[in-house]
């Protein structure tokens, strides 16, 4: 319950965090699957990567996912049959250690491990030649260039540049998202914010938020490509001319929401301003009291 709208941002921040023994159990978690890989294959490297390595995920937990990067030793490029082939071999592994836990299933890019808590994703992947990782795709049976480590370098090196602002905010972009659905992915919306933040000064949350709305009705539209380097563009889910302009629609919708939350501010309504900002968050935000 708040009374103004810097108090309702402050609350916004706190209840999309995740919890210090949810933390807890996540990076036990975490180690006991890197080690059950560990111990059925040849594992050169292993580290934690996404929105959790990024400190852009958000509660609840059990809706979120854990990614774990494996880097696997070149041999297994050559002596399995592809990027399918590769995951199903992970997926064997892990159910050595998991034989009770039903819900292990090959998943794209990773193999997904469905904890009762929270879900895991392990994603294999080997060193390029030069820098970064190829990560099958079991869909397309295409091998994939990324870095995650570069990713996590790029969001940390971003985020002390405003001054610890910049991944809060995008969290409570995360929190739109997931009030709609979770129509994004979330790491397009990342991307973004990187893309419309950069070089601007983070004054506030509330006007953040505008300002990111604002830029990214025109932008959602457009490529987004990957900026660790690799080309390729984060949005390409987004591959139909119906699917843009819904895209622009629901950046449009909250823009002006956020509008008429900062109108009725400016003119004292405060109720009703935080009933507009719930509109935007659902009840990530907090009601008037």
């Amino acid at each position: 319950m708040a009374k103004t709208i810097l108090e309702s941002f402050r609350e916004l921040k706190t209840n999309l965090e995740i919890t210090e023994l949810q933390q807890f159990t996540v990076s036990t978690r975490q180690q006991n699957v890197r080690k059950a890989v560990e111990q059925g294959m040849n594992v050169l490297d292993s580290f934690l990567t996404g929105s959790y390595s990024r400190h852009t995920i958000i509660a609840p937990l059990k809706e979120a996912d854990i990614d774990i990067f494996i880097v696997l030793n070149s041999s297994y490029y050559y002596d399995l049959d592809g990027p399918a082939s590769l995951l199903d071999k992970v997926k064997r592994v892990l159910k050595k250690t998991y034989p009770d836990t039903p819900d292990i299933s090959r998943n794209g890019q990773a193999v997904t491990i469905q904890f009762t808590d929270f879900m895991v994703d392990v994603v294999p992947g080997f060193n390029r030649k030069s820098v970064g990782y190829l990560i099958p795709n079991s869909i397309t049976k295409e091998w994939i260039s990324t870095d995650p480590k570069k990713h996590v370098e790029i969001m940390a090196n971003a985020n002390s540049v405003h001054d610890g602002d910049l991944v809060p905010l995008i969290k409570m972009i995360k929190g739109w998202n997931k009030n709609i659905n979770s129509y994004f992915h979330s790491f397009h919306l990342e991307v973004l914010a990187l893309q419309i933040l950069d070089n601007v000064k983070i004054s506030n949350f509330p006007s953040g938020m505008r300002y990111y709305f604002d830029k990214g009705r025109d932008l959602i539209s457009k490529k987004n490509p990957d900026p660790a380097g690799y080309g390729g563009d984060v949005g390409s889910y987004i591959n139909t001319q119906e699917k843009i302009q819904e895209a622009v629609a629901k950046f449009q919708l909250a823009y002006e929401r956020v509008i008429k939350a900062e109108d009725y501010e400016r003119r004292g309504y405060i109720e009703e301003a935080i009933e507009m900002w719930r509109k935007i968050f659902g009840s990530y935000f907090p009601a008037y009291g």
